[in-house]
């Protein structure tokens, strides 16, 4: 294991891949690249054969199909994959930033750019980029030194979704979000964190929802009337998010026709809770602790009681509450 330390000052636990696995990948890309090179040098072969070229010509056209085959094989893929190729996929690795985001074209370009060129080129008598992996404790070729970069292993385990719910007492607030600038790079980054949230360290924890939510709050509106620590404010604007994204595509859902139509004179079914939260022996626990129990209230909108008086509660200015209070302790 080794850490990584993102842009927050957060300390992130990843497996670095090593030099054999990550040569077995290469290998795995070699090949394929191989195959595609030789069907396409044998098809520019016979077009050159068959028409009257000069030498220059098919030496430039051989130098480019190589060039492309070889070095926009690599760029192409890590750039739309974010850091993959044909080769990592199939063992599970993937090449992401020193602060463990995503790569994007320029990191790919200088990585493959010093692979062809440097770690791996033909004229050096030895290859400059096993040497420096070997000698690197996180398994850095040159290029990874000089683009910034670090190849990890990734878990291969499916990651369960979190289950995101609304506190009763805010659901008309979740209802009067405004949403439409929320990407969807934030609130998968959002996912992840919660999916993530009982892996992380308690300092983690807390410094990467703090994070989050001030960049979430930042592009929605309004804030939350009642204080709320961060995981389950993050929590809500998701499965507000994902109520509305439902609704949107049970409208769009074509009618059936047929024998197995649904009969329009039939009773309609009872409408499912637009916020279920999970319940049973069987579902999944919440990442960050057992929920609170509801106050007690006079109506359907009654504002909730206010917290223990044992310790006040710190909130921040975008309405949730920071570590160490009491809410957070419930929570944690």
């Amino acid at each position: 294991m080794s850490q990584l330390v993102t842009g927050e000052a957060v300390v992130l636990q990843v497996r670095i891949a090593r030099m054999p696995t990550r040569a077995l990948a290469c290998a795995i890309d070699m090949a394929l690249q191989g195959i595609v090179l030789t069907v396409l040098l044998a098809l520019l072969a016979g077009f050159l054969f068959g028409s009257e070229s000069s030498e220059a010509l098919a030496v430039a056209l051989i130098f480019i199909v190589v060039l492309l085959v070889v070095v926009g094989y690599r760029v192409v893929m890590e750039t739309l994959t974010r850091g993959r190729t044909l080769g990592k996929m199939v063992l599970g690795l993937k090449v992401v930033r020193d602060d463990g985001s995503s790569i994007r074209f320029r990191h790919a370009l200088v990585r493959t750019l010093m692979w062809f060129f440097v770690d791996f080129a033909p004229w050096f008598a030895a290859c400059p980029g096993i040497v420096a992996s070997l000698m690197n404790k996180q398994g850095k070729r040159i290029g990874d030194m000089v683009a910034g970069t670090v190849v990890i292993r990734e878990r291969h385990q499916s990651m369960a979704s979190p289950p995101l719910f609304v506190p009763g007492h805010l659901v008309q607030w979740a209802q009067s979000l405004e949403l439409s600038r929320l990407s969807d790079e934030l609130a998968n980054a959002a996912r992840d964190y919660l999916s993530r949230y009982a892996e992380l360290l308690p300092g983690a924890q807390h410094a990467l929802g703090e994070a989050l939510a001030a960049r979430v709050a930042a592009v929605i509106a309004p804030a939350p009337p009642t204080q709320i620590i961060a995981p389950a404010y993050l929590s809500a604007v998701l499965a507000e998010r994902r109520r509305r994204e439902l609704n949107r595509l049970s409208t769009q859902r074509p009618t059936p026709t047929g024998p197995f139509a649904p009969n329009p004179y039939a009773a309609p079914a009872a409408p499912a809770p637009s916020y279920a939260v999970p319940a049973g022996p069987f579902a999944p626990p919440s990442p960050y602790g057992v929920l609170p129990p509801p106050p007690p209230t006079a109506g359907p909108f009654a504002p909730p009681a206010p917290p223990s008086a044992t310790r006040p509660a710190t909130v921040n200015a975008q309405g949730w509450a920071a570590p160490g209070s009491n809410e957070s302790d419930r929570w944690s």
